[in-house]
Parts: C-alpha cells; structure tokens; sequence
C-alpha cells in the first residue's frame, strides 16, 4: 500500500508541471513531508465547467489543480467515516469493484508527489524508507477521486459536496519488493491526456496506461532508510526524509 508521501511542491510549480488550465486552489498549501490519510491533497483532473451561463454551449473538460480529502467516498456511502480505509485502490479490482468502478470509469487523476514512505519489517521491528525518482523529477500516482454530496446542507453551501480520492496501487516485482509488497501506480507523461479524459472510458487500454513504480526504466527509483520520526503524523519537514544511511534491506545493493 502507500500510506504516507510527500507533496512539498508550490501550486505554481503543479500547474506548470502538469499544464493545469484551471486553479481550483485558494491558496498555497505549506509543504507537507508526512501527508497521511484524509489529509487535503493536490490532484491534477479534467472536468468540464458546470456554471456556464444558461443556454451557452458546454464547454470542454480543463484540465484543473484541485485540493481533495485523501480516502476516497463513494457517491452512495450514507456518511465520510469510511474515507481513511480507502485511501489505496487495488489495481487488480479498482475497474471491478463497488467502491470505485465509477470513479475509474470517468473519474481519474494524478496525484503529484515528491516521493513516498513504506515500511519494511524487520522482526517485530518496522523500518521506514522513503522511496522518489532518482532524478528528482515529480511522481504522478495514478489515481481516482470521488464526489459525494452533503445532503444536510444546500447546493450552493461550501460544504455541499465532499471531494476525495484514493492512490492506485500493484504488486511489487522487483527491488521495491523487498520493502514492501504493494507499490504505487504511476501514470507517464505522454499517457496523462488519455487518463485525465473522462470521456476515455476503454478499460483495457485505461489499465494498460498504468505502470508500476519502479527502480528501473525512465523515472526510475531509490529509496533509503529514514527516522521513525515519520511514524507519527505530527511530525513534519524536510528532516524526515533525510536517510540514516546505517540500514539497507537484506540482500540488496540497489538502495
């Protein structure tokens, strides 16, 4: 699974990045090197503007920066309280599933993020690591977002729908595997149009655009051993993802 990561990138850099049109953000959100489940995240999605004047032609998706609830909500759930045990969608069952098969079949976006944490268990001892592209360039996690609506309140009050989104994940075949046996989905550049668009609803060649994160290949990864400081949520800054550079997973020299 993926069940920390780090988002320290400004807004003005997401939008360049991934050539967001439209700002669906108030303002810059602090960098945050510990994001945990139902935290408020960045993600990058296309929709079309709903408040177009009446009679006016329906205008296009744009592609939009969006801050979301990480933990996704589907439309029929009766309350929120479920969103922090779906903050991972399996790859193998998210076009399947009741939880998000419509969120994967019009509703997809990336997750921007500088790198992630996991776990490896060592005994009755858990070692984190902190895994980001050994080029230092931006992690698009595949993923899904949902939209539920507050019933308790109008259409037109702040909180009358709920914004939530889950991270795509798969098995783990090489190196990374060692740590733990679930990775994140990423999606490549020239892939992002494909996958953003909602009207793109071929699952088979949806599912293809996923790729595993991985230490080989273009974007490839590294990872090192960090503080269990990351352990807790209340601990935040650049200081956690500093390696302690003493541990290494056993039997490898990839790290």
């Amino acid at each position: 699974m993926c069940g920390r990561f780090v988002s320290a990138r400004k807004r003005l850099e997401l939008l360049e990045e991934f050539a967001a049109t439209r700002d669906a953000v108030a303002a810059d959100r602090p960098p945050d090197y510990n994001v945990a489940p139902t935290k408020r995240i960045y993600t990058v999605l296309e929709r079309a503007e709903r408040d177009a004047p009446q009679g006016a032609e329906p205008r296009p998706p744009e592609r939009e920066l969006r801050l979301v609830r990480w933990g996704l909500v589907p439309s029929w759930a009766k309350d929120t309280s479920g969103g922090a045990r779906l903050i991972n969608a399996r790859s193998e069952t998210v076009a399947v599933k009741p939880s998000f098969r419509a969120a994967f079949a019009k509703r997809r976006c990336l997750i921007p993020a500088d790198g992630y944490y996991e776990w490896m268990t060592e005994g009755k001892a858990k070692q984190p690591f902190y895994i980001h592209r050994a080029d230092g360039g931006i992690l698009a996690f595949a993923g899904i977002y949902e939209l539920w609506r507050n019933s308790q309140v109008p259409d037109d009050h702040e909180d009358a729908w709920y914004w939530s989104a889950s991270i795509i994940t798969t098995q783990a075949t090489d190196e990374i595997g060692r740590i733990h046996d679930r990775t994140p989905m990423v999606i490549a550049p020239e892939s992002w149009a494909d996958w953003l668009d909602p009207a793109n609803q071929e699952k088979e060649p949806l599912l293809a655009a996923m790729r595993p994160a991985t230490l080989s290949g273009p974007g490839g990864l590294a990872s090192y051993p960090v503080s269990t400081a990351v352990n807790s949520v209340r601990n935040n800054g650049p200081s956690l993802t500093e390696p302690l550079g003493d541990v290494e997973p056993p039997g490898s020299s990839l790290f």
